[in-house]
């Protein structure tokens, strides 16, 4: 892929679909920016799940889900289109960024994270085999294995389309859906009713590991809704596994601001919402300075 070079520029990319990301685009379409606005749903699960809010103000007693349509309800009504994409890279290229999406690029002046918490941790040996034979993107990366044998590590029913894409590619495709209620019919599926413990190999990843056993491979994808900030963006900081933002919701690197749960405690919807706001006023900031 040539990084940059098929991409319409942005003022801001927002990376989220939180009440943080929500009320970053909001902001943005407000304050007349252009922006492009990712998020592999339209609203968080968190959002969504939760039974009773009970702190966000002047919205007493109101549910996850009323809150989540709310707040989707809010952007479509202002014409604001998502793009359910998940990114999986971000990256410097000559004082703009560079976002990969699936098989597409995008191009920003400044982005903002609002990408929650992960609430899964890399297995042992992901982040170091990322880029030799382990993948997050199934259509970016998928036709490098066709006629090999893959293995497919899925955390959410939303991706069993690119496990299909996946299998039909690939000889043989082991499958490993951490979740409940799959419902995978490509044929050569074989699916894996267990959780792998870590992954490894020489120059690239060469196994899958589990309790009982392990497994050969010519390539893994993690297909997840959520990357880990610094296996994202390259040199972002980092610390227990928030990112380290000041009061402008600004980040080590200039131009990449965050916004939400992503940035510590507390974990509330009010505190996401102001800070997405605070995020696109910087990001605004910076744009006037650059």
């Amino acid at each position: 892929m040539n990084i940059g070079n098929n991409a319409d520029m942005y003022d801001i990319a927002i990376i989220g679909g939180g009440p943080a990301g929500v009320s970053a685009a909001l902001n943005a379409k407000i304050l007349n920016k252009s922006f492009i606005w990712f998020s592999s749903r339209s609203t968080s699960k968190k959002v969504e799940r939760a039974e009773l809010v009970k702190n966000y103000p002047g919205l007493p007693d109101i549910s996850g889900s009323q809150l989540a349509w709310a707040l989707k309800n809010h952007a479509e009504s202002m014409g604001i289109e998502l793009r359910e994409e998940v990114v999986t890279g971000v990256y410097d290229t000559d004082g703009k960024f560079t976002l990969l999406a699936g098989n597409k690029d995008y191009e920003a002046k400044t982005v903002i994270l609002c990408l929650g918490v992960e609430t899964s941790k890399p297995f042992e040996g992901e982040e170091e085999f990322l880029g030799r034979g382990i993948s997050y993107c199934a259509t970016c990366d998928g036709m490098l294995y066709k006629g090999k044998n893959i293995a497919v590590v899925c955390m959410d029913k939303s991706f069993e389309h690119e496990i299909e894409f996946l299998c039909g590619v690939a000889h043989t495709c082991a499958v490993f859906p951490l979740y409940n209620g799959y419902e995978i019919k490509a044929q050569n599926a074989q699916i894996m009713l267990k959780t792998p413990t870590k992954y490894t190999g020489d120059m690239r990843v060469r196994q899958v590991h589990f309790k009982d056993g392990k497994i050969d491979v010519d390539g893994v994808f993690i297909l997840k809704s959520a990357i880990s900030p610094a296996t994202l963006v390259h040199g972002l900081e980092v610390k227990d596994g928030h990112i380290v933002v000041d009061r402008t919701c600004s980040t080590n690197i200039p131009g990449i601001f965050a916004a939400g749960d992503c940035t510590g405690r507390p974990y509330q919807y009010a505190k996401a919402v102001g800070e997405g706001n605070i995020a696109v006023h910087s990001a605004i900031e910076f744009l006037s300075k650059s």
